[in-house]
């Protein structure tokens, strides 16, 4: 009996060896790999100092300049630590910064990745988004959607720097990569500045002779101004009990996401405001607008303050904490949730041990 036992064991090992050679794989070796209880991720909980990051974008604007001498674009992704991916972020998102200096022009080219960008610092610069030029200023939301023609141009007398977000890791994993050159450099202007703006930045009043048909949203600029006077419009209410007074920017024709892969959120904590902690599948790059405070995650706090930028993997618990007793604190995020939802992958789910607060980890 043993050595039937020990002949057949050889085979199985022999015909797993023999059928690995002609492209054929035993799932029963990789289930317990492929197929697990929750999601698995390499992306880390991660964050980035805007102290740092602004210092190395500015070494960055001495030392590479623009166009063909050096770099198309002058950026630096903020790559996440436990991924392979040299600018991936998360699992599908790739997060970076860019500097324009005064004076200067990022040529306009166009690619299968969609982009956002939110201002952080500067006056006077623009982007042509298909012909379209949409003003820039510290807190604004502009569009890039995918296979649009974008440049930068700075008029003004002080460096751009914009955190800009793209679904480049989700693209390269579909192999749905396309680039091109617009072919006479910057493309010129065809419509006035903020010209979606004029037409569909009411939002709920829009023109009854335009019937946009395209999946992202046809407004590409989000005035600050508009934006943070909403946040404290509804700072008197509950709001959100994950998220304090959390907004969603939106395609006015539908109220859906502004792009079909990427959901951009803003949200207010108010003075000494403490969230409960919940999770979800989706992954998420949030960036401190104004504020002092932290967001727990998995029991580990991350202390964050003006400028940070920091990497929320899918499926950790997590909660906010607004540190000061006198201050808002408000966080820019944009999430993979569209890409989730149509794939009805999305999922939540909250912590209900000990009111909805995580106990944190002391060292």
């Amino acid at each position: 009996m043993v050595a039937r036992k020990d002949s057949a064991a050889f085979d199985i090992e022999r015909f797993q060896q023999e059928v690995r050679t002609e492209a054929l794989e035993p799932l029963w070796l990789q289930a317990a790999n492929v197929l697990s209880p929750e999601p698995v991720t390499h992306v880390q909980p991660y964050l980035w100092r805007w102290t740092l990051v602004r210092e190395r974008i500015l070494q960055a604007g001495t030392l590479v300049p623009l166009g063909k001498d050096g770099a198309d674009r002058r950026v630096l992704a903020l790559k996440n630590p436990g991924l392979r991916l040299g600018i991936a972020t998360t699992q599908t998102l790739t997060a970076a910064v860019q500097l324009v200096h005064a004076g200067e022009q990022a040529l306009s080219h166009r690619h299968s990745p969609a982009a956002i960008r939110f201002i952080i610092e500067g006056q006077g610069a623009w982007t042509v988004v298909d012909g379209q030029p949409c003003s820039m200023a510290p807190g604004d939301l502009i569009l890039t959607p995918n296979w649009t023609w974008h440049g930068h141009v700075n008029a003004g007398n002080s460096p751009m720097i914009w955190l800009d977000v793209l679904d480049v890791p989700l693209v390269v994993s579909l192999n749905q990569v396309f680039y091109e050159e617009y072919p006479s450099g910057l493309q010129p202007t065809e419509r006035a500045h903020d010209d979606s703006l004029l037409r569909y930045g009411a939002g709920t009043l829009l023109p009854t002779w335009e019937h946009p048909r395209t999946a992202y949203s046809p407004l590409f600029s989000y005035k600050w101004e508009h934006t943070v006077a909403r946040l404290h419009d509804l700072a008197q209410m509950d709001g959100s009990p994950y998220d304090g007074v959390a907004l969603s920017y939106t395609n006015p024709f539908t109220g859906g996401p502004v792009l079909p892969t990427m959901a951009c959120y803003i949200q207010l904590l108010r003075p000494r405001e403490h969230t409960r902690a919940h999770r979800h599948t989706a992954s998420v790059i949030y960036h401190v607008v104004r504020g002092q405070g932290a967001t727990i995650v998995n029991g580990t706090r991350l202390a964050w303050g003006p400028g940070d930028t920091f990497s929320l993997p899918t499926w950790v618990w997590h909660e906010h904490v607004n540190d000061s007793d006198i201050e808002e604190a408000i966080l820019f995020s944009v999430s993979d949730m569209p890409v989730l939802r149509a794939l009805d992958l999305y999922r939540e789910e909250p912590y209900v041990l000990n009111g909805g607060r995580q106990s944190e980890c002391t060292g």
